[in-house]
């Protein structure tokens, strides 16, 4: 078993209560900014980090499927990592996400974030090869084993494979360093049935905000690989406001708000979250979150070849339709 690392800021067997203290409120996904000649840009990336911080954020999850990391070698995923911890210099914490149907590649990652600083990682279900409940817990197993990272799983069909509720339960009673998992299906009901089934120092987290106040009302601490509180812009103080209003059992007063951001939620849905759940991919939809990012004023750039680019007239429309929604 490895020993803590320097880094981190708990031991192996420390990790669930460190997670159930640290891993709360907001741990968003940012999108990477690319150069048109595909190139990473840098510069970019460093303001948006700024702009994270500055802004709030508890946590950034990086290097998933947003972030177009599944489109790069391995080269240019660690200089991506490497970019954001020099930019946050432990400012913030930083959490990674593997999808490698590889263990060895994934454990070669790993150890080279936890270097870096990163104190925690999001494991999606492994593709291609790892169907069987038995061969998908075998993987977390053996990450688990050989990192001293907090870890999380992605339950998701947008893995290709939804894990089920059963091999769930196993994950989060038996992987000690497992620490929550991101419940993807978009079903709220599986949120609050895993919460239930699952030892009460695992986080269960539904990451779609407009299921966040009820979810708060169920015992949900944090939106978890989201994107809502970056992406809500000038109204993000709203889910600031109702969060801690619900936190206060003021369930009234956080409705009311929570209410009044039904128009940019919508929105997500039209832009994002709505595509995702027809196609069970990020990548037909990623052109919408980068135009939504640059309307903001964030460095978003181009999306990576060989994905096609966003019509330029429907960024003047989403533009206009954040402007009305009070966004930007």
């Amino acid at each position: 078993m490895l020993m803590k690392s320097k880094s981190l800021p708990y031991t192996k067997t420390e990790a669930r209560a460190w997670a159930q203290q640290n891993i709360v409120d907001w741990h968003d996904c940012p999108v990477t900014p690319f150069l048109p000649d595909n190139s990473l840009d840098e510069e970019g990336l460093r303001n948006n980090v700024e702009y994270y911080i500055e802004t709030g954020e508890t946590a950034l999850v990086c290097g998933g499927f947003v972030a177009e990391c599944w489109n790069t070698t391995v080269t240019e995923w660690m200089r991506y990592h490497e970019v954001i911890a020099e930019a946050a210099a432990g400012r913030i914490p930083l959490h990674t996400i593997i999808f490698d149907p590889s263990v060895h590649q994934a454990m070669e990652k790993l150890n080279y974030v936890e270097d870096l600083g990163y104190v925690a990682a999001e494991i999606i279900t492994p593709i291609v090869q790892l169907r069987a409940d038995d061969e998908i817990f075998d993987y977390y197993n053996y990450i688990a084993e050989h990192s001293n990272l907090a870890l999380l799983f992605y339950r998701s069909a947008v893995a290709g494979h939804l894990m089920s509720i059963e091999l769930s339960q196993r994950c989060a009673e038996n992987i000690p360093t497992m620490v929550g998992m991101k419940q993807g299906s978009l079903n709220h009901a599986d949120t609050l049935k895993l919460r239930k089934i699952c030892p009460d120092d695992f986080i269960v987290s539904d990451p779609l905000e407009a299921h966040w106040l009820n979810d708060l009302r169920q015992g949900g601490q944090v939106l978890y690989g989201a994107f809502h509180h970056i992406l809500y812009g000038k109204k993000r103080h709203l889910l600031e406001e109702y969060t801690a209003l619900a936190r206060a059992g003021q369930w009234e007063e956080a409705y009311v708000i929570w209410e009044s951001l039904t128009l940019i939620r919508d929105l997500v849905d039209e832009v994002m979250i709505g595509s995702v759940k027809s196609s069970f991919t990020y990548a037909t939809t990623l052109g919408n979150v980068k135009a939504w990012y640059d309307a903001m004023g964030l460095a978003a750039g181009t999306l990576r070849a060989p994905m096609r680019q966003v019509d330029p007239a429907y960024r003047e429309e989403l533009k206009g339709k954040l402007q009305a929604c009070g966004v930007i």
